[in-house]
C-alpha cells in the first residue's frame, strides 16, 4: 500500500481499535496483491470489503474500476471511475477520463463520454487515442454508415460461463471454453471465477454456419490452465495457440510472480495426433504473447503482445517464419493501427484483410471490431474502418474471423442477452465494406493583394500521410479541382515564382459535394508608394492600445519593430503616424487622446534609432472609425478595440 493510502487510512479509522486499523491493513495489502497478479474477483471482493467500512481513497476507486474494467464488466466499473471523478478531481489521470468515456459507452451514454473524451483530449493531446477523437467528432455517424452489413445469431453450443475465440480447421471449428467450471476438482481461475479454458471442436456446415457435435482437441495442446485462440495452417498439420506460461511441468512468472501468455506451435504427428506444444522464440516470461493469426501465403505470423517498445496496453506485431520453423524479430504494425489502448485478436482473411479488436480506435463501447487492408493500394484500403452494427456494441466484441467465399464467419462478445459471459456467434455478410462517398476540392489562385489570377500556379494534393495524389499547373483562370474520398484530411499546395509558397489543411466531410478552398498567394517582394499604408504593405497586426491608455503594448513593440527595420532599410522613407480611437468618452478627449497615441509611438520609434525629421503624426480621435461602433451603439469590447489603432502612411 502507499504512503498516501496509509496516512488517508490513519486519519479515517483513528478513532477504531488498533487492531481494527491493522486488519483493514491487511485487506488492502491482499488486494493489491491480487490485483497485481490479474486475481480481480479475489480484488474485488476485498476492497468491497474496505469500502463498506467507510474508507475511499483516489487509488482505491482506481483499483477497483479497474478490476471490473479489465474484467470487462463495464457497468460497475462506471460506478468507481464516477465515484474517481467526483470525489478527487485533482487526482485523476488523463487515462481515467478514458476509461470513464468506455465504459459510460457501455451503457449507451455517448454524450456523457464525448464530454470525458474531450477531457482526455485535453490532457493528452499527443496520445493518438485523443487525436482520433478530434479528427472523428462525429464517429457515430460513420460507424452507423457501415451497419447492418451482418446477420448475426447466438450458437446453441454457448453456455453460461465463458466462450469464444472460434477458429477455421478444414470442416471443424475450434474454440476456447471454460465450460468444465461444473466439474468437481476442476482448477478455478482468480480473474473470473471460472474454470480455465480449453480447446473444443465442432463440424462446421459452411452453407449455413450451423455447428454440430462438441469434443475436445484431442492430444496434448489441453492443459490444466488456460488454452485459447487457436489458428491452423490450411493443410490442418501446424497449430498456433495461446497458453498460460506452462510446458506441462514448470509454471513460469515473471519479476511480480504474474503468469504471462504465451503462443505454443504443435504438430500432427503420423498417427493423427498432436506433439508436445513448442513455446515460441519471441516469447517471455515477462511479457504476454497471445491470439496468433497467419498470413495468407503463411509466412508471416500476426500476434498480439504487451511487450516493451508498444504503442500501448497491447499491440499487433507480425513475425516472419522463415522455411526452417525459426522466427525473425517481431515488427510493430505501427501508429497506423496501433494506439496507446489495446488492439488485439488479429484475424487475416483471404482477402487480406487485417481484422482486429481495439478500444483506442473510436467505437461504440469496450472492444470493437475493425478491419483494413494489409498492404494497400489506395488510400481508401489505408483506413482503419469499425465494421459497424450489429458486429459492433457498447460491450466487448472480438475475435472476429470469416470465410469470403461463402461470406459465413463468426465472433465473440459479452452483449446483453447472451447466454453466459462470452458467447460465439455466428454471421451471414449480408454486404461487402461499403466505399466511402468522394468530395470535390475545388478553387481559384490569387493575389493575396491584388486579387488577380495567378495562372501557371503549380497546385499539389497530398493525403495526410502526405502522400502525393496530384499535381497540376492551373490554366488561364487558374482555377483547380480534384475528386478525393471524403471524412478525411488533405494538404493543398501551391507554388508560383516570385510568391511564397502556400500550403492549407484540408477537413473534407461527407455531407457535402465539393468544398471550396480558395488560394491566396503572397508576392516575395512587395512594393510601395506615397499614400501607402505600410502596415497593409508589410501585412502588420494592427497597433492597438488599450483603452483609455498610449502607452506602447508589448505585442504592439513586436509590429514596430518591423516598420523599423523598413525605415532603417529605406533611409530616405518619411512616413505620417496616424492615431485612431474608439468611440468611448468624449469627442474632444478623443482626439486629445489619439494626438497622445500618435506622439508616444513616434517617441518609442526615436529611442530605437530612427531621426526625428522622418516622422510626423497627427490625432483623428474618433472621426475615422473602421465600422460602425459610434456614439450611442452597442457593439462588443473586440469590435470597439478595432478603431484603436495606428496607421503608417509612406509621404516620401
Amino acid at each position: 500500500m502507499n504512503r498516501v493510502l496509509r496516512k488517508l487510512l490513519f486519519f479515517i479509522v483513528g478513532f477504531l481499535l488498533v487492531n481494527t486499523m491493522f486488519s483493514q491493513e491487511r485487506k488492502l495489502g491482499k488486494a493489491q496483491s491480487q490485483y497485481d497478479k490479474y486475481e480481480y474477483i479475489n480484488a474485488q471482493e476485498t476492497y468491497l470489503k474496505v469500502v463498506n467500512k467507510g474508507y475511499k481513497s483516489a487509488d482505491l476507486f482506481k483499483n477497483l474500476g479497474n478490476s471490473y474494467y479489465f474484467n470487462s464488466q463495464f457497468e460497475e466499473a462506471s460506478k468507481w471511475y464516477e465515484e474517481l471523478v467526483n470525489s478527487y478531481p485533482d487526482e485523476v489521470e488523463a487515462e481515467y477520463y478514458f476509461r470513464y468515456a468506455q465504459t459510460l459507452k457501455s451503457v449507451e451514454r455517448y454524450e456523457d463520454a464525448d464530454a470525458f473524451m474531450k477531457k482526455f483530449a485535453a490532457s493528452s493531446s499527443d496520445d493518438q487515442r485523443a487525436q482520433l477523437f478530434q479528427e472523428e467528432p462525429n464517429y457515430l455517424k460513420r460507424i452507423d454508415f457501415q451497419s447492418g452489413r451482418f446477420e448475426i445469431k447466438n450458437l446453441d453450443i454457448n453456455t453460461p460461463f465463458t466462450d469464444f475465440g472460434s477458429a477455421f480447421f478444414g470442416r471443424f471449428i475450434v474454440f476456447s471454453s471454460s465450460r468444465d467450471t461444473l466439474l468437481v476438482k476442476k482448477s478455478i481461475h482468480q480473474w473470473n471465477d471460472e474454470s480455465f479454458l480449453d480447446l473444443y471442436t465442432t463440424e462446421y456446415n459452411p452453407v449455413n454456419g450451423e455447428l454440430s457435435e462438441i469434443e475436445k482437441l484431442d492430444g496434448k495442446i489441453n492443459s490444466k490452465f488456460h488454452e485459447s485462440t487457436p489458428v491452423f495452417t490450411k493443410d490442418g498439420k501446424t497449430v498456433y495457440f495461446t497458453r498460460n506460461n506452462y510446458d506441462g511441468r514448470n509454471y513460469g512468472s515473471d519479476k511480480k510472480g504474474t503468469n504471462k501468455l504465451k503462443i505454443y506451435r504443435s504438430y500432427k504427428n503420423t498417427q493423427g495426433g498432436w506433439t508436445t506444444p513448442q513455446n515460441l522464440s519471441f516469447n517471455s516470461d515477462q511479457y504476454s504473447t497471445a491470439h496468433p493469426a497467419l498470413s495468407v501465403d503463411e509466412s508471416s505470423l500476426y500476434f498480439s503482445s504487451d511487450m516493451p517498445g508498444g504503442q500501448g496496453q497491447s499491440d499487433i506485431y507480425e513475425v516472419k517464419i522463415k522455411a526452417d520453423g525459426s522466427f525473425g524479430e517481431p515488427k510493430n504494425l505501427g501508429d497506423t493501427i496501433n494506439t496507446e489502448g489495446k488492439e488485439t485478436f488479429p484475424f487475416i482473411s483471404a482477402n487480406n484483410d487485417l481484422y482486429f479488436a481495439s478500444d483506442g480506435h473510436i467505437g461504440l463501447g469496450g472492444l470493437d471490431v475493425y478491419v483494413t487492408r494489409l498492404n494497400p493500394q489506395t488510400d481508401e484500403e489505408k483506413l482503419i474502418v469499425n465494421i459497424g452494427k450489429p458486429v459492433n456494441g457498447p460491450d466487448d466484441d472480438f475475435a472476429f474471423i470469416v470465410d469470403d467465399t461463402s461470406k459465413r464467419g463468426y465472433f465473440s462478445s459479452n452483449r446483453e442477452g447472451g447466454k453466459g459471459k462470452d458467447d460465439i456467434y455466428s454471421f451471414l455478410q449480408l454486404e461487402d465494406l461499403k466505399s466511402f462517398c468522394e468530395i470535390t476540392i475545388a478553387g481559384i489562385v490569387k493575389d493575396i493583394d491584388t486579387q488577380e489570377v495567378l495562372p501557371g500556379t503549380k497546385v499539389s494534393i497530398f493525403d495526410s500521410s502526405n502522400n502525393l495524389l496530384k499535381s497540376f499547373i492551373v490554366g488561364d483562370d487558374a482555377s483547380y479541382s480534384h475528386v478525393v474520398p471524403c471524412n478525411a484530411k488533405y494538404f493543398v499546395r501551391a507554388e508560383k515564382e516570385e510568391y511564397t509558397t502556400l500550403e492549407k489543411l484540408v477537413n473534407a466531410p461527407g455531407e457535402t459535394e465539393t468544398i471550396d478552398v480558395p488560394l491566396l498567394l503572397e508576392t516575395k517582394i512587395k512594393t510601395a508608394g506615397v499614400g501607402d499604408d505600410l502596415a497593409k504593405v508589410l501585412s502588420l497586426k494592427p497597433i492597438y492600445f488599450d483603452f483609455d491608455q498610449s502607452y506602447i503594448r508589448k505585442d504592439a513593440a513586436v509590429e514596430l519593430a518591423k516598420v523599423i527595420e523598413v525605415m532603417n532599410q529605406y533611409p530616405s522613407m518619411k512616413i505620417d503616424v496616424r492615431s485612431h480611437t474608439d468611440s468611448h468618452g468624449d469627442d474632444a478627449y478623443n482626439l486629445w487622446l489619439s494626438e497622445q497615441r500618435a506622439k508616444s509611438t513616434i517617441k518609442y520609434m526615436i529611442a530605437k534609432g530612427i531621426v526625428v525629421d522622418r516622422l510626423t503624426s497627427k490625432g483623428y480621435g474618433e472621426t475615422q472609425l473602421v465600422n460602425d461602433c459610434g456614439n450611442g451603439s452597442n457593439c462588443k469590447k473586440a469590435e470597439y478595440q478595432l478603431s484603436r489603432r495606428s496607421e503608417f502612411i509612406i509621404v516620401k
